[in-house]
């Protein structure tokens, strides 16, 4: 089931997606932080 060329085929491809979906997790995760401290610095004064 997991030979060489599938490893390099479908796995590649999946290491992919799943490398751009950690991106996209770290990157939304650091605007909500961005966000949330630009508000909680707003309604400190």
């Amino acid at each position: 089931m997991m030979g060489p060329g599938m490893m390099t085929a479908s796995g590649g491809w999946m290491m992919l997606g799943m490398g751009a979906v950690c991106l996209l997790a770290v990157l939304v995760l650091l605007l909500a932080a961005a966000a949330l401290i630009k508000y909680l610095r707003r309604s400190d004064g």
